[in-house]
């Protein structure tokens, strides 16, 4: 298997269109023939990724990750002073193809997604020009994994993540060409496929 950092404006799967063609698996599999995605990071989202090389250790990995004993940990920056310093968000989650690519909080059509949060830090990024923006370090731990399932949690605790143009995350004065989504795929936990071994991956947040 492989594990990359990959970098935040990069997708992980390419798109049907040719102009979206760039990816982390068209990059890797020219490097190593037939490896295939075991998980996904969104287009903004920077971090940790395993690659499975065979299909044999992608039917391994993808068994851990459908039994949920893979364990992901993200560090996010979000907007505003979150009132507790630790908490969970119960909430389940559903496609609305009227509202694509967007999720949307369903208690009713939705599958069940849940998240633990825990605050870093709490402080003020200074914008120019307007008042300080208050902002919160936080470590997220999905324990399910729905489509857009941190950014939206997120959102519906009421800090979005700070630069997600999809669930109301503001961006930072001077990053309007180059915005980037404060996500950042910190730990991955798994059992190594063929030695059974336990693994604990991390990468430090770039932000």
């Amino acid at each position: 298997m492989v594990i990359i950092n990959k970098p935040s404006g990069l997708l992980s799967l390419s798109g049907k269109n040719p102009q979206m063609l760039d990816s982390v698996h068209h990059r890797l599999v020219s490097i190593f023939p037939g490896c295939t995605l075991v998980h996904r990071l969104d287009f903004g989202t920077s971090g940790l990724m395993v690659v499975a090389r065979t299909k044999a250790i992608n039917a391994a990995l993808c068994h851990q990750f459908s039994q949920r004993s893979v364990t992901k940990v993200y560090s996010a920056l979000l907007c505003g002073h979150l009132e507790h310093n630790e908490g969970v968000i119960d909430a389940a989650i559903a496609k609305d193809p009227a509202l694509f690519p967007l999720m949307s909080i369903c208690a009713v059509n939705g599958k069940p997604a849940r998240s633990r949060y825990q605050v870093v830090e709490r402080y003020f990024q200074e914008m120019p020009g307007e008042k300080p923006l208050p902002v919160t370090r936080v470590t997220l731990t999905p324990e399910t994994g729905r489509t857009h399932q941190l950014r939206i949690h997120c959102q519906h605790l009421g800090y979005p993540i700070l630069g997600c143009d999809l669930y109301g995350g503001r961006l930072l004065p001077g990053t309007e060409r180059t915005p980037r989504l404060m996500l950042h795929a910190s730990e991955l936990h798994l059992v190594h496929p063929v030695s059974g071994e336990p693994i604990r991956m991390r990468h430090a947040s770039p932000f």
